[in-house]
């Protein structure tokens, strides 16, 4: 059954996702060989490469029963494309192979482990929603699920726990304790979600051991996608809180991408919470997955995308989904810093540069324009007096543009996709308080053919977003109420 359903996706993907040119998908952002894409899964290197997998239906551009896609990569720059890696064939996993990660396992072989889900009928004729973790291992391109699946039950957790929403394994090796330990996202009836500890010897048999954090029904009745790592001095969760209240301009109404700060008391296996952030402030960023590269740095990558706007697919489009680029982790005065990978700096084309550049109206500088743009903006007031407002607009023509407006008397950062160009309505704004830094603000934007991604002063935020402005709009302007002061550092970006 596992060969044929695979085998049937490899097929199809073989054959239409072939049809898709280079010129239809992004220049330097991961999108699926065909179909549609979610969450990265499985983010780890291996046997000398850099695997990502991601939640995949190569069979439409919708969300639909979950495979695992697969790509390798030697630079986290340039991906290739391999066959899809598992299939939902299982009947523990009938209504899909959900999201995970993935490790090398002691016998060398290439460990997958990952929520499967199965929507059956109980003898009762009520219906059976389960939600379990499992393994599969293989050699870095095939891979065969264990024989005994699943090695994580529902019935495992604390009395009170969903079965029906326990997902996510993020796995790691504690060296000094010669012990596996992963972090899962569950649910509870009294405390909404939480992210629950559990730990191996073997990899083979598992028990819980804590429930690391709380939403306290504060921040959501579910928590997803959970991970767990140490920067500096500051021990960090990661967490996707489901279905929360807004709490001013931190977070939103609906679903979240959040971190939590504090400290992890390794031998009592307990958390204590300092401080609880957003992950992004853009409209379009879920599922963040992290990993160590061989030269010790923490990598984040990402879904580009929200639940809320899965609906947002472009006419006649072959595939539909697209991942961050790859961002850098680090921790500043107890805050998560993101910055984008230092690859792509040797990817970076004829530059242009600008300083001391006073704008008021709408000014364009030529060379500054295109849709594959690393560019930094440096803003700050001409003389002793603020300026209103500042305005960069991008992907612009005469009729489209994606803007970003910068407020410093409310220290406020807006984004405004509404005249992007998709026909459909979608949530197209997104505002954020952002720090005024030494007098100077400070934007790097990640331009692609279909994306923006902004880092606020060197990573301290950032706003995630996807466009839909056909390939021709490529200018970029920049405009103040009042007097600004910038400098423009502009290069054009090609793989």
């Amino acid at each position: 059954m596992e060969t044929d359903l695979l085998a049937k996706a490899r097929e199809y993907e073989a054959k239409y996702g072939s049809l898709i040119t280079a010129e239809e998908r992004p220049v330097y952002h991961v999108t699926p060989t065909v179909g549609w894409l979610n969450d990265p899964n499985g983010l780890s290197y291996y046997d000398g490469k850099y695997h990502l997998f991601y939640q995949y239906n190569p069979y439409a551009t919708a969300w639909d029963t979950m495979h695992w896609g697969h790509l390798v990569s030697e630079d986290l720059l340039h991906w290739k494309r391999l066959p899809a890696a598992m299939a939902p064939a299982e009947p523990y996993e009938n209504y899909g192979v959900w999201s995970g990660s993935a490790i090398t396992a002691p016998d060398g072989r290439h460990l997958l482990i990952y929520t499967a889900v199965e929507d059956s009928l109980n003898e009762d004729g009520s219906r059976k929603f389960l939600q379990t973790q499992c393994l599969a291992f293989g050699d870095g391109v095939n891979y065969v699920k264990y024989e005994k699946n699943p090695v994580i039950t529902p019935d495992m957790l604390p009395e009170g726990s969903s079965s029906m929403d326990f997902r996510d394994p993020k796995i790691w090796y504690e060296e000094e304790e010669a012990c596996y330990y992963s972090v899962i996202g569950s649910s509870t009836e009294k405390y909404g979600g939480t992210v629950v500890l559990f730990r191996s010897p073997d990899l083979f048999h598992w028990e819980y051991v804590s429930t690391l954090d709380k939403s306290n029904n504060a921040y959501g009745y579910m928590w997803e996608c959970p991970d767990m790592f140490r920067l500096g001095d500051t021990d960090f969760i990661t967490f996707l809180p489901m279905k929360m209240f807004a709490k001013g301009l931190e977070f939103h109404s609906g679903n979240n991408a959040a971190y939590v700060t504090g400290t992890y008391d390794r031998k009592n296996h307990t958390f204590i919470r300092r401080n609880i952030f957003s992950l992004d402030y853009g409209i379009d960023f879920y599922a963040p997955q992290t990993m160590v590269t061989p030269d010790g740095r923490r990598i984040m990558s990402a879904w580009m995308q929200t639940p809320e706007t899965k609906e947002a697919v472009m006419p006649g489009a072959k595939w539909f989904g697209q991942l961050i680029f790859p961002r850098e982790l680090s921790e500043r005065n107890g805050k998560l810093i993101q910055r984008p990978l230092r690859e792509l700096e040797a990817c970076r084309k004829d530059p242009v540069f600008y300083e001391d550049v006073c704008v008021m109206d709408r000014t364009r500088l030529p060379g500054v324009e295109g849709r594959s743009v690393d560019l930094t903006v440096r803003i700050r007031p001409a003389g002793g007096e603020m300026y209103r407002k500042f305005i960069v607009r991008i992907a612009e023509d005469e009729e489209f543009y994606t803007s970003f407006t910068y407020d410093p008397a409310e220290s406020l950062l807006s984004f405004d996709r509404s005249y992007s160009g998709f026909m459909h309505y979608i949530l197209s704004e997104r505002k954020a308080h952002v720090r005024y830094r030494n007098g100077e603000i400070e934007l790097r934007i990640l331009i692609d053919r279909y994306s923006v991604e902004i880092f606020v002063n060197d990573g301290e935020q950032t706003m995630s977003n996807t466009i839909y402005t056909r390939q021709t709009a490529k200018g970029i302007s920049f405009e103040a109420a009042g007097a600004a002061v910038i400098d423009v550092e502009k290069y054009t970006i090609q793989l």
